[in-house]
């Protein structure tokens, strides 16, 4: 092993993997862009969970709560997953902001179905962009990864078709 410490941290961090050096850095780097936008839609999530009001807050509170809490519960999976591939994963919320692609909502005031309709979109947005990566795990065989982004696939269409319904309006 090398005396030099940064070359030290670098192999102690090495898991090993049969997926190949392409496919660690490949897997690493999307499952850290989803990573880093589960991170931002889970805090945008809370935000409108906060400040939702109105009519129907007590519904929407609970609902925008219960995507968040869904959301969050992505969050340590997919930072285990790179560390299992063998890669590294975000390390602050610095490293969030310059690899997330969805958009912050710092908005004074956010009408209640301005603010579901825009979390269905960033939720249609999660879903295209997991369906991007399932891809990739396709290219390099790595079931497991790709396993676990069905099921999430999954959780965010139905995220999405709850907060359709709950934005539609009635025709007539």
């Amino acid at each position: 092993m090398s005396k030099d410490p940064k070359s030290r941290k670098t192999v102690a961090l090495a898991t090993p993997t049969d997926l190949g050096e392409n496919a660690t850095r490949d897997l690493a780097g999307g499952l850290n862009l989803l990573l880093a936008d589960v991170a931002a839609l889970y805090w945008k999530t809370k935000n409108f969970h906060w400040h939702v009001s109105g009519p129907h807050f007590r519904d929407y509170h609970l609902l925008l709560d219960e995507q968040a809490a869904q959301i969050d519960a992505m969050s340590d999976p997919i930072a285990e997953r790179v560390r299992k591939l063998g890669g590294t994963t975000i390390r602050s919320i610095g490293h969030i902001s310059r690899l997330q692609r969805v958009l912050d909502n710092d908005a004074d005031y956010v009408t209640p179905l301005d603010m579901l309709a825009e979390l269905r979109d960033d939720n249609k947005q999660l879903c295209a962009s997991m369906r991007t990566l399932h891809e990739l795990c396709d290219e390099h065989n790595d079931v497991a990864t790709a396993s676990l982004i069905e099921n999430w696939i999954d959780e965010a269409e139905q995220r999405v078709w709850f907060l359709y319904e709950t934005t539609r309006r009635t025709e007539g």
